[in-house]
């Protein structure tokens, strides 16, 4: 009888704190500070620092850091608002970084 594993999930690579479900990411072909991220409709068990304004690939976003909320380390950020149209689809969406991140129940 097969072992049933439960749903796959995306932890903080430090300290294996469970940040979000493989079923709640909208795109695998994004970028983030140390290479390539994945956009998420959800994240969990995390911590949002202070909102700001920065200049990203695709223009100018009001972002948050994310944080594991276990440890603290830094995961990526949260879009808060997008100023061009064609970007507003980000907005409270997660940025989830493929290093920072461990898969589990695969």
């Amino acid at each position: 009888m097969a072992e049933s594993l439960g749903p796959r999930l995306y932890s903080c690579y430090n300290c294996r704190n469970h940040v979000s479900l493989h079923d709640d990411i909208i795109s695998k072909s994004f970028q983030g500070r140390s290479g390539r991220a994945f956009l998420f409709s959800h994240a969990m068990n995390i911590r949002i620092g202070a909102k700001a304004d920065r200049h990203l690939i695709t223009g100018l976003h009001t972002v948050a850091d994310i944080y594991c909320g276990d440890c603290g380390e830094l995961l990526g950020w949260k879009y808060e608002r997008a100023y061009e149209a064609s970007q507003k689809y980000k907005e409270g969406k997660f940025i989830l970084e493929k290093a920072k991140i461990a898969k589990e129940n695969w």
